[in-house]
């Protein structure tokens, strides 16, 4: 009778498209979250470089460029923080469900909260919460399949639908509410998202049952002061650098950019050279470096869509509508309406092909060169005036975003979740995360070289750069995938 008893159990789980039903409320919480973080984003530069007047703060564009990329470099930044509180404190689970918390937090804050203190509060918020958050639920998904499952792929395709539902929803949401009733009714709008999301993750945790619940590497009691008191010690040198000067609105995405660097090497040294990983462990964190560098290339030009592509679509794109110009936020739900087209038809190609479909460092490599490819995109439609943009053009540019994105990113979580350590799961997500925290950071740099008026060179340098990364990594596959030690 025992015997019989398991097939019935994976039959009940295997509810949610074929998928262990657990990932139903995964992809919930991941879609509302989604919806905050990128329907407060969609507005967030506008808030910052519009006029008084127009409901903004009025800074330079060069200063909110800058704000943007190290706010969206230090969310996947803080992924750090989120993974180990979750691998040596809390477990997953619970890290998730606090993060969630912190997030809503942060948005009620932007919604609240006049002028540059409550950006600066409810960025830190959302920044913080949005680290735990991420890693975390992508380690959860990650541990409802066995390593050779062939469903895995195919699940973080779906998981990644969920996120891009958000992602459509929030911007066109909270940008008609900037534009019709203003800045702080689009932030709390995003508030009520995250709300609706800890409601529904709260009453589905059972379905999780036990996943993620404690911490696999837990911190022994004795050291717990110290980390309380390296944590202060941090908060408290960040404090002085902007106390100082040093670090300024103008140059805080190139400081984010240098930590993130930092940061990285001494994640991938500590990883290493840690005495509770296995040669075959050690192998596969050797085999994910230059895939790492590969993503940083990929989220450095991908997401320009909230800095050098948002601009664009305020002043270059012609947004008139049948006499009505639609807010330009809505750009930034292009992408997420190809995702869910699209998410599904990649999904189903990757279990359709099974062994036979391209490794992951073949899909790395032609995600990278697409996305260069994409750019290179951007120079017949340069050189014209204000509003001289067609949409479609732009509609065009973004769908080979999305192919290149499809091709990289749901790929680059399950890569990171297989070949991880066990005693550096989650953390290893976050190294991966940390790949997008550093071209996220870059993303706001780069933007500080676009000039409108002299658009074509800089479209064209990202573009054959992007490229050329993207050629190296298909030349180093073979050594890779050696590496990997029969991941594929």
């Amino acid at each position: 009778m025992s015997e019989t008893a398991p097939p019935p159990e994976r039959t009940r789980e295997r509810t949610f498209f074929g998928q262990p039903f657990a990932l139903a409320n995964l992809f919930g919480v991941e879609m509302w979250e989604r919806f905050s973080f990128y329907g407060m984003q969609g507005i967030l530069i506008y808030y910052l470089y519009y006029s008084a007047a127009d409901g903004g703060l009025g800074i330079s564009e060069l200063a909110a460029t800058s704000i943007v990329g190290a706010y969206g470099g230090t969310v996947y930044l803080s992924t750090i923080l989120g993974a180990w509180i979750a691998d040596r404190l809390l477990g997953s689970e619970r890290t998730l469900f606090y993060s969630a918390i912190l997030i809503m937090l942060g948005h009620i804050s932007l919604a609240l909260l006049p002028g540059l203190a409550g950006v600066a509060v409810g960025l830190v918020l959302v920044a913080v919460g949005s680290g735990g958050l991420k890693a975390n639920a992508t380690s959860l998904v990650g541990d409802l399949y066995d390593e050779q499952d062939t469903r895995r792929d195919a699940g973080f395709s779906i998981f990644y639908m969920g996120i891009n539902i958000g992602a459509l929803i929030g911007p066109l949401l909270t940008g008609w509410a900037q534009t019709e009733l203003g800045f702080h009714y689009g932030f709390g709008l995003a508030a009520i998202g995250m709300a609706l999301g800890l409601l529904q993750y709260t009453l589905g945790r059972k379905h999780l049952r036990g996943i993620g619940a404690t911490p696999p590497h837990p911190l022994p009691a004795t050291q717990r002061v110290r980390a309380a008191g390296i944590a202060l010690v941090v908060l408290a040198l960040i404090a002085v650098l902007f106390a100082t000067g040093l670090v300024t609105v103008d140059n805080l995405s190139d400081v984010v950019v240098g930590t993130i660097v930092a940061a990285s090497v001494v994640y991938f040294v500590v990883i290493l050279s840690s005495r509770q990983i296995t040669p075959v462990e050690r192998s596969r964190v050797v085999s994910f470096i230059p895939m790492f560098l590969a993503s940083a290339a990929f989220w450095s030009l991908f997401q320009q869509q909230f800095t050098t592509v948002a601009v664009y679509a305020d002043k270059r794109l012609d947004r008139n509508l049948f006499g009505w110009d639609f807010p330009p936020a809505w750009v930034q739900s292009i992408n997420p309406v190809f995702i869910i087209v699209f998410a599904g038809v990649f999904a189903a190609l990757w279990t359709r092909l099974g062994p036979r479909q391209p490794s992951s460092p073949a899909k790395f490599a032609m995600g990278t060169m697409l996305m260069g490819v994409a750019f290179l995109c951007f120079i017949p439609m340069s050189g014209g005036g204000p509003n001289s943009a067609p949409v479609l053009g732009l509609a065009g540019i973004l769908l080979l975003f999305t192919f290149a994105e499809l091709l990289l990113s749901p790929v680059g979580l399950s890569l990171a979740t297989k070949l991880a350590p066990r005693n550096f799961h989650t953390q290893m997500v976050a190294l991966f995360f940390l790949s997008v925290a550093l071209g996220t950071a870059m993303a706001g740099t780069l933007a500080k070289y676009y000039d409108e008026a002299n658009e074509k060179p800089y479209f064209a340098w990202v573009g054959f750069g992007s490229i050329a990364i993207g050629v190296v990594l298909a030349l180093l596959s073979p050594w890779i995938r050696r590496k990997m030690q029969g991941v594929h």
